[in-house]
This record gives structure tokens, sequence and C-alpha cells, in this order.
């Protein structure tokens, strides 16, 4: 594919974007002491919350691409810190749940809420289905990097 095609300018602005993000999130971690991973999993934490997803240690442990030992020693290090709890799932009382504490939303609204605002801003600039596209479209990049990645 040609490089200058205007698929490619968006995979370099995706790119663009991906890097941004990630120094965002290195710079709260390094700020929180927090490892970078302990940040990939809060947002897991919070995206399931919000999906109304019952997030178990073996169901964050395959997000993250961690074994079971690292997943528990990850939960540990967040529990210690107050980030994260674990509770007994009421239907299942074997099963244990996880789920972000209050400490940690606060911490990354003070950190991300301004970026946050930027953000919402440059959308509210477009009109709705101009948004439904770049929905379409950003789902169908994360499809399709799920489909790529290596096995």
């Amino acid at each position: 594919m040609d490089d200058g095609s205007p698929a490619m300018r968006l995979v370099h602005l995706l790119r663009a974007v991906t890097v941004e993000f990630d120094l965002l999130g290195a710079e709260f971690a390094a700020r929180e002491g927090l490892h970078p991973t302990d940040v990939r999993a809060l947002i897991h934490l919070l995206d399931a919350a919000r999906d109304g997803t019952r997030a178990t240690p073996g169901w964050l442990g395959e997000r993250l691409r961690l074994n079971s030992a690292g997943t528990t020693a990850l939960v540990d290090r967040l529990e210690r810190l107050g980030l994260v709890g674990r509770e007994r799932d009421a239907e299942d009382r074997r099963r244990v749940l996880l789920r972000v504490e209050g400490k940690a939303v606060e911490l990354g609204r003070a950190f991300f809420g301004p970026v946050i605002g930027e953000v919402v801003a440059a959308a509210e600039a477009f009109e709705p289905d101009e948004l439904e596209t770049v929905r379409r479209f950003l789902a169908a990049v994360l499809d399709s990097t799920g489909r790529a990645r290596p096995e």
C-alpha cells in the first residue's frame, strides 16, 4: 500500500495517537509509582465495570496476557495500594470478582480528566453521523488488530 494513501495516513495518525496515550499512561504510572501493566489492568477493570462485565482474576490475566502467578502478584499489589478490591461473587461464592476502588477512579480522573475533556471537546466539533463513522472505523481497527496478532 502506498505510504501516502488515505488509509496509510490514518494508520500513521492512529500510531501517533497511540504513542501519545501510551506516554500519558507511562507518565501517570511513574507519578503514582505504578508499573505500566498496573495502569492497563485498571483500564481493563474500569471498562469491565462500565460494560457490566464480571471481572475475575482469570479474565484480567487473559486480557493482560499474564499467567496465574503474574496476575495474582498484580492484583495483590493493586489491592495493597488501595486501588483494587476483591469480593466474592454472590452467584458463585467460589469465584472472586475484582473492582476498582474509588481511590483509583479519583487518581485517574485528576490526571486524565483534562485530556478526556479535550478529546470530548474535539469530538463535539463533529456531526453525529461523522462520529458514528469514526466509531465504526475504530471498532473495525480494534477487531482487525486482534485478528492480526501473532498466536
